[in-house]
């Protein structure tokens, strides 16, 4: 007899798999590896591979199961060019906003891969989807959109385990990515994502490699009460 795959999984739920060392370790370097990547190549990326981002993207959990982000894959040359257009509006205002002791700095940033990735991928969200009922977000109804991020990060650890590269570009009008792309008015933008393979692989932030920032110990982020 074949067992539906829904209850498949729901007999199976009662022994999950058991995760040795050897994997603790590679989830290790994979949460080291991901970076939000900026330079990449131009080599297009595997149609299957991915389609399995945007299926793990659509794994992630989602307050009241509600899966309110919307994804839009964005491959007109026309649109692409529109939010290259509003990136750099956008990234002029943002330099002129620095201080004078940081702005050549933040001038030399590479801020965004658009010119180069092979895949854009812009992740809306809807605001009060009717799936899910409102459950868990009556009292706080930000935790939709923070349902939205944990799927761009679902798809990041995926892309990062096959060698794929993200860059979250957040230097954008969302109004104007909304109309660009024709999307509900009700919409909210997100992420919007370059996705392809890394030309400067590495385990360090460019951020903290171009001396920008540097990643806090958790002594400095944890409060004990």
């Amino acid at each position: 007899m074949v067992v539906p795959l829904a209850a498949a999984r729901t007999a199976a739920s009662a022994e999950p798999p058991a995760f040795d060392a050897t994997f603790r370790d590679g989830l290790d370097a994979l949460f080291a590896w991901r970076r939000d990547v900026r330079c990449f190549r131009t080599t297009p990326l595997d149609a299957a591979e991915y389609d399995a981002l945007l299926a793990a993207a659509c794994r992630a959990p989602s307050v009241g199961l509600s899966q309110p982000w919307r994804l839009v894959r964005v491959r007109d040359d026309a649109r692409r060019d529109a939010i290259r257009a509003i990136f750099k509006a956008s990234n002029a205002q943002a330099l002129a906003l620095q201080p004078t002791e940081r702005a050549g700095l933040y001038a030399r940033l590479k801020l965004a891969g658009l010119d180069d990735a092979p895949e854009q991928l812009a992740v809306f969200v809807e605001p009060d989807p009717a799936t899910g009922h409102g459950l868990g977000r009556a009292t706080m109804p930000e935790t939709v959109a923070y349902s939205a991020v944990l799927a761009i990060h679902t798809l990041w650890l995926a892309a990062a385990a096959r060698g794929i590269g993200v860059g979250w570009v957040s230097i954008l009008d969302p109004t104007a990515v909304a109309h660009a792309l024709e999307v509900p008015a009700h919409w909210q933008l997100v992420g919007y994502l370059c996705i392809g393979y890394p030309a400067e692989p590495s385990d360090v932030p460019e951020l903290e490699r171009a001396g920008w920032e540097r990643r806090r110990p958790l002594a400095d982020l944890l409060v004990e009460r």
